[in-house]
């Protein structure tokens, strides 16, 4: 007998993928191949599938891949997918480095206190994104809490210049993306084999070279796993480059987010969208990759 129900919850995933995913993408992409024009929506399509068979002949004999060929040539793009990647490493880099302390610690806790401090690191998802970005330009302006307590201090003489460049980017980035790091983080540490450490310490190591040699190996897929989590969505991350970076900060979803609203290049844009989503693809495959490796090595 036919099982619906297995089929049913088979195909939601792939229903959900096809109609969120699959079909903007294929939109976006048939925009990326068209001309632009004057006129709303700002483009002219090459493909008319009303005219059915001919109307698909005429659209591959006409496919030139002008937008990708402008991007390839304009230095604007280049630079703004380099300077993304750049951007989306570093924070990612030191998001690693203030969150594993923070996950480690969580792990050590006494277990009365985890689920408190597991609330604590996810709070900051209770309020609005745009919000909690929005309150970096108080902290971090010329007369901002942070200059106005280091001056009170006696630390600096004169306000530091934070908001409006690359430093307070980074700041953003890692203040938002911060749980993306510490919870698969503390999910590996928490499943620690505490007897392994007691071993390594009975054999003569030290606490720090227990750390090195059996913790921090151990944690590696959290690692991983964060990682993956907070490079994929800083890579296009327009909210924060916008609010915090000004003018001097270039990255592509800015760089997209203007091509689409300010110049009214829809073509271009679509390129700019689809050159950036399969740049994503390598990190979201290399995810996929160590989540499934880490499954099979569970069983």
């Amino acid at each position: 007998m036919f099982n619906f129900r297995r089929l049913f919850l088979i195909l939601t995933p792939y229903l959900w993928l096809g109609f969120f995913f699959l079909i903007p993408f294929v939109i976006v992409l048939k925009i990326s191949l068209s001309d632009y024009a004057v006129s709303i929506p700002p483009y002219t399509p090459l493909l008319d599938l009303s005219a059915g068979w001919e109307g698909i002949k005429s659209f591959v004999g006409e496919l030139d891949f002008e937008n990708f060929t402008f991007l390839a040539g304009d230095p604007l793009y280049y630079t703004a997918y380099l300077s993304s990647l750049k951007i989306a490493a570093i924070s990612t880099f030191f998001t690693l480095l203030v969150a594993y302390p923070i996950a480690y610690g969580m792990a050590q806790a006494p277990d009365e206190w985890r689920p408190t401090l597991m609330m604590l690191v996810i709070l900051p998802f209770w309020t609005s994104f745009l919000i909690r970005v929005y309150s970096w330009i108080g902290i971090l302006s010329n007369e901002g809490f942070l200059n106005q307590t280091l001056m009170w201090l006696g630390i600096i003489d004169t306000p530091l210049v934070i908001l409006n460049t690359s430093t307070a980017v980074y700041i953003g980035i890692v203040y938002a993306y911060l749980p993306f790091m510490i919870l698969p983080i503390y999910s590996a540490l928490e499943k620690l084999d505490g007897s392994l450490i007691e071993a390594a310490e009975d054999l003569g190591c030290s606490k720090m070279s227990a750390f090195w040699l059996v913790t921090l190996p151990l944690s590696r897929p959290g690692i991983i796993a964060g990682c993956f989590l907070v490079f994929i969505p800083a890579l296009g991350e327009f909210v924060i480059p916008s609010i915090l970076g000004g003018t001097t900060t270039l990255m592509i979803g800015k760089t997209l987010y203007e091509e689409f609203f300010s110049n009214r290049d829809w073509p271009v844009a679509s390129a700019v969208a689809v050159v950036l989503l399969l740049i994503l693809i390598i990190p979201i495959i290399l995810f996929q990759r160590n989540e499934q490796k880490q499954r099979e090595a569970g069983q």
